[in-house]
């Protein structure tokens, strides 16, 4: 009896561990296949120059690419892409140095060189001319390779998009300029927390069990995070003497509470940006989609 006992705790025990370690993954990885196969999406990867790109495709149709921001990846686009991909064809990529792509030590992330593999991403995959749209950075890069490639853009998407000096500071330039940490850069559960109620205006409820995998993505990131984010606030090319350039049809979208990057950026682009039409969100914060 006490054999079998021994043998029913030990099991009880190890059913535990393995349930507190592996389920909380498995829930994440359940949810995110479950949103892309909503979206009509599929994972795929392709190899560019020494980069593996991991990205999301589906859906028929004129072509749409979606860049993601900083410290984010290809899912930040899911629910937003299945109102999109019954009648577009969706590509969201995994910018390099981000999510499931290949991250290189002693390579360069800034702006310029991310709108230049962006460029061979499309290359690669055999896209030709498409619209494409970009949130926060990848609005940045998104505007940068459309001044680079004007003929390859059919219209852009700018979603709380960096690149512009903003007439009003936000709330992270004054954090940064006061030297506190980057609100956008996470290793713990608390940074992490800080984080989504950072980008959010109402942040969701992720349950704390559900959370461990997500802070561990995270904590994977955080040294690859600091470091590009050092190379890009150290990039000069302010997108403002460029602008005009940009003749192609833009949606400019920003939410109300964007504590990242203020909504008065707006008037800045409507001013450059020769064809634009704006959109500002109400009690939305910095992620619209």
């Amino acid at each position: 009896m006490k054999k079998k006992l021994a043998v029913i705790t030990a099991t009880v025990v190890v059913l535990a561990l393995a349930g507190y370690f592996l389920l909380p993954s498995l829930l994440v990885k359940w949810a995110a296949d479950s949103e892309r196969k909503t979206a009509g999406l599929q994972k795929k990867k392709v190899r560019v120059e020494d980069h593996e790109i991991a990205y999301l495709d589906g859906g028929k149709g004129e072509i749409i690419l979606m860049l993601h921001g900083f410290g984010a990846n290809k899912d930040n686009w899911t629910r937003f892409a299945k109102f999109i991909s019954p009648a577009y064809h969706v590509v969201a990529l995994d910018l390099p140095g981000f999510g499931e792509s290949t991250c290189l030590d002693g390579v360069s992330y800034t702006i310029a060189d991310q709108a230049r593999r962006v460029a061979l991403f499309a290359d690669a995959i055999g896209l030709k001319r498409f619209h494409i749209v970009g949130n926060s950075m990848g609005g940045h890069i998104a505007a940068r390779y459309t001044v680079m490639f004007p003929e390859r853009v059919l219209t852009l998407g700018l979603f709380d998009s960096g690149g512009v000096r903003s007439p009003v500071p936000s709330e992270m330039s004054k954090k940064l300029s006061k030297g506190e940490p980057n609100p956008l850069v996470s290793g713990t559960v608390d940074e992490y927390d800080r984080l989504i109620r950072f980008v959010f205006s109402t942040p969701p409820d992720i349950p704390r069990f559900v959370k461990r995998p997500l802070v561990e993505e995270a904590q994977r990131h955080q040294a690859s995070n600091q470091r590009i984010w050092k190379q890009i606030s150290s990039e000069n090319v302010a997108l403002e003497p460029d602008l005009p350039k940009i003749t192609a049809r833009t949606l400019v979208l920003w939410g109300d509470q964007d504590r990242v990057i203020d909504v008065s950026c707006v008037q800045i682009l409507k001013k450059g940006l020769p064809h634009c039409t704006s959109v500002i969100m109400r009690d939305c914060g910095h992620l619209p989609m």
